[in-house]
């Protein structure tokens, strides 16, 4: 999350600052974390427990199958409809909108781990893993980077109004406290709302630090990418970062049977019903030269 961009200034490596990182830009993103407190006051709930756990795994899809692997790689086709479904989902998860997650990803892959990359991981752990989101210099969506995505004005307008998903999410959750017995609006927020967003934002900012960082290489790449089984399944098969950077066209990322892949079983299922097709799937040659290989 960000907020209107400030004057841009160049960050400063010798002390190790990022002064385009700015205070009043960050404060929706502090705020949720802060929102979290809230679990102190209210306590714990079971009703809370299973919201937050729920609204992980729902707007995890939602970035995994949404935002990265079909709005960033276009690796499977849907409708229309359910396009705008995952794109609602993906935005309700406080990640900004559709088109500027999709355009920062591509810009990613085309200069992973360079200077022009979006969070090198050499710029270190705080950039690569949060300080990028929130410096002003990425605010803007770059629209050349997702022409093909232009063209639908009702993504056009998510990517404009971004918060509108995640607030109504969160006014849902009050209005649903005040219904279900034995829990609280303010149990529901604290939980189901700011907990869970907080929950999600540093599983989904792991893959950019930690899986440049730690686990096994499969794959040659000219990039640091990895592997790790703890966030492929923490993530939902995200964490199966390296077979990603090595073939990025692929819907599962998980691309043998071990490498557990959530998104992809969820997206399978869905494909059974029509509700999404033409699942992109790994090259034989490229499932034949990394198996084997840790």
């Amino acid at each position: 999350m960000s907020a209107t961009p400030l004057p841009h200034s160049e960050s400063n490596e010798s002390t190790g600052k990022n002064p385009e990182i700015t205070f009043l830009g960050s404060l929706p993103f502090i705020s949720v974390h802060l929102g979290c407190l809230l679990v102190f006051w209210v306590g714990f709930s079971w009703w809370g427990l299973a919201f937050c756990l729920a609204l992980v795994g729902i707007r995890m899809f939602g970035i995994t199958a949404g935002y990265h692997r079909y709005f960033s790689h276009r690796t499977f086709r849907t409708s229309r409809a359910f396009q705008f479904v995952l794109a609602w989902i993906g935005a309700s998860a406080a990640q900004m909108g559709p088109l500027w997650w999709a355009a920062h990803h591509r810009h990613h892959h085309r200069f992973s781990d360079t200077e022009k990359d979006v969070h090198p991981p050499r710029k270190g752990f705080f950039w690569a893993h949060v300080g990028w989101i929130l410096s002003e210099i990425n605010v803007p969506t770059n629209m050349k980077l997702v022409r093909d995505l232009v063209k639908f004005p009702e993504l056009r307008f998510l990517n404009e109004y971004y918060m509108i998903p995640p607030m109504l999410l969160a006014i849902a959750l009050l209005v649903l406290g005040a219904f279900i017995p034995g829990v609280t609006p303010l149990e529901l927020l604290a939980w189901g709302f700011f907990l869970s967003t907080t929950i999600l934002y540093h599983l989904t900012f792991s893959i950019n630090s930690l899986t440049h960082r730690f686990g096994r290489r499969r794959f040659e790449t000219t990039d640091t990418s990895r592997n790790s089984f703890i966030l492929g399944v923490l993530t939902m098969g995200e964490g199966w970062h390296n077979n990603h950077h090595y073939y990025p066209g692929s819907e599962r990322q998980g691309f043998y049977w071990w490498e557990v892949d959530f998104t992809h079983y969820i997206l399978k299922a869905l494909s059974w019903f029509g509700i999404v097709w033409d699942l992109h799937k790994p090259p034989k040659e490229v499932l034949d030269r990394g198996r084997g290989i840790d």
